[in-house]
């Protein structure tokens, strides 16, 4: 079965079926392609806006959970990422040398180390927030507020994954 192919603005599909002059009618219904779309221009627009302060997404990710998370651990930004453990750390070894985190023993715990923002941190972080802000509303400014909604809640939908199995 061949799939419907966009020929105006009034289908809701993407109109560039022949980006790059090739004619991609039999991919855009696909949502992994959509979404794969999509993220390449949204990070196209966050290098552009927050690439000036040597931030990567994961890094800009971290800053906002551990600024709403203060004293989180690694295991849990792992999870909350879904990044590999060596990866984060990783990671998390770069922001230290920045200066933009720092890992403190846990009381509780002495083999458990927390992650806290630095001033330097809390700063960038709120400079950060700020700049994507504006960024968001040039990335998804096609989109009318309740689109804009809608789309975040069905994409943390997929992000979630299936529905469990039922017995």
């Amino acid at each position: 079965m061949t799939p419907p192919r966009a020929t105006s603005p009034e289908d809701g599909l993407d109109q560039r079926l022949t980006r790059g002059g090739l004619d991609q009618s039999r991919l855009t219904h696909l949502v992994g392609y959509a979404a794969s779309r999509a993220s390449i221009e949204l990070k196209k627009t966050f290098q552009t806006h927050l690439g000036p302060l040597d931030l990567k997404a994961v890094e800009f990710s971290i800053l906002v959970l551990v600024a709403s998370n203060q004293g989180v651990n690694q295991k849990q930004l792992c999870q909350s990422l879904d990044v590999s453990a060596p990866n984060m750390a990783i990671t998390l070894d770069r922001m230290v040398e920045r200066g933009w985190i720092e890992r403190v023993r846990s009381t509780e715990d002495r083999r458990a180390q927390l992650i806290h923002l630095t001033p330097a941190g809390q700063a960038l972080v709120r400079k950060a927030e700020k700049i994507a802000a504006t960024m968001e509303q040039e990335a998804v400014g096609v989109l009318s507020e309740a689109e804009r909604m809608l789309l975040i809640e069905l994409l943390l939908k997929v992000a979630r994954g299936r529905p469990a199995k039922r017995r």
